[in-house]
């Protein structure tokens, strides 16, 4: 069984509630014996995958299988065309690893996604971007210590695409999940 999950901001990708003001996935009445297959931050939102087979995780998950997930940040600043440069070519030293090389682009206007609650701090003297990044890899916080290393903090996250499978194509909202169709697997498994 794989399911696909539209993980909400302030949500963590696990079951066991550590603390009682967090909240886990154990909210969102999934099957028995699923678990995460990588995870989000709780600041993040998106795609995360569920299963109760263990082969999904080296399948997707390993940077040797060379399997995308693309991601929107919303950043504080106009992103400029070198920092998109920086963090396409890799290589950049988070102190614990290196980079790989990833896709980057500019988004020329504010993607469609679902309102966060709560929103995004507003200031009205700074100005924001949107740009899309596809990685092969995910380490801690790696979106996010990305462009902080190039001198764009990320605002907003929201993985948008786990190898050909989107949240566009699945259609759900904000905590919604479903079990994914044979069809959606094989989308899942290309490397676009």
């Amino acid at each position: 069984m794989l399911i696909a999950f539209y993980k909400p901001y302030d949500v963590l990708s696990q079951f066991t509630q550590e603390h009682p003001s967090h909240r886990t996935l154990a909210e969102f009445g999934f099957p028995p014996h699923v678990y995460p297959i990588g995870r989000l931050d709780r600041d993040s939102e998106g795609l995360i995958l569920l299963s109760d087979e263990a082969r999904w995780t080296d399948r997707l998950l390993n940077p040797r299988q060379g399997h995308p997930r693309a991601y929107h940040a919303q950043v504080e600043g106009e992103i400029t065309d070198e920092a998109l440069r920086l963090l396409k070519r890799g290589g950049l030293d988070l102190k614990d690893f290196r980079t790989l090389p990833c896709l980057t682009k500019r988004l020329d206007a504010e993607p469609a996604h679902p309102p966060r609650d709560p929103p995004v701090r507003f200031r009205k003297t700074v100005p924001t971007s949107w740009i899309e990044l596809t990685l092969t890899e995910g380490k801690n916080r790696q979106v996010r210590r990305m462009t902080a290393a190039v001198g764009f903090p990320t605002l907003r996250l929201i993985r948008i695409r786990i190898g050909g499978l989107t949240l566009d194509d699945l259609k759900l909202q904000p905590g919604q999940w479903r079990e994914l169709k044979s069809e959606e697997v094989s989308h899942l498994l290309q490397h676009r």
